[in-house]
């Protein structure tokens, strides 16, 4: 079956590569900002989902099409990407040394249906320095991440530990696509599983 990725992230692909598939990716274009939800978790979920919908209506055929947001949620608050350098240094100063919660949501739609869940874990943050937070900023990563963090790149230098699912935090929880797919009545296979070497 043809499978889609609804999603520009090249963590989520590469998440998905390294496990053994090799989806197609078609980014949605959905304009994230104008969207509410009563909480971090909710919303990352709504997202998802607006970027599925998106990208199945722009498909000729049948396809199993995912859709992934993620969200750092801190003090009740969700926190995608930064603006600008100077929000990024702001958003490490609240962070370091302490633990927020990243939240992907997840929805998977195929011909036989729909699956929608949201995927949290902790994370502890380092407790960093000035001199680290502008360093890391400088290279631009955190400009380009949920939460100004990777766990899985430059940024995993100030990740003390991860409660939960560590590709959860990457942007795609395998072990939960797995639960969705079957769910949907579908097996690993069905997205090329394992990808010829």
């Amino acid at each position: 079956m043809r499978f889609v990725l609804a999603s520009a992230s090249p963590a989520r692909l590469a998440t998905l590569r390294a496990a053994g598939v090799e989806p197609e990716v078609v980014v949605s274009g959905v304009d994230e900002s104008t969207t509410t939800a009563p909480s971090p978790a909710e919303l990352v979920l709504e997202l998802a989902r607006l970027k599925a919908h998106a990208v199945v209506a722009s498909l000729d055929g049948d396809a199993l099409v995912l859709g992934c947001d993620s969200m750092l949620e801190l003090d009740g608050v969700a926190l995608g990407k930064p603006a600008d350098p100077d929000e990024a240094r702001e958003r490490w100063r609240a962070m370091r040394g302490r633990r927020g919660v990243l939240h992907t949501g997840h929805v998977l739609l195929s011909p036989a249906g729909e699956r929608a869940e949201t995927a949290s874990a902790g994370v502890r943050f380092a407790d960093v320095t000035d001199a680290e937070i502008d360093a890391y900023v400088a290279t631009g990563e955190p400009l380009a991440v949920a939460g100004a963090f990777t766990v899985d790149g430059l940024g995993g230098w100030f990740v003390e530990s991860v409660d939960g699912d560590p590709h959860t935090v990457v942007g795609v929880s395998l072990p939960l696509l797995r639960r969705m797919l079957a769910e949907l009545g579908l097996a690993l296979a069905d997205l090329g599983y394992p990808a010829p070497g």
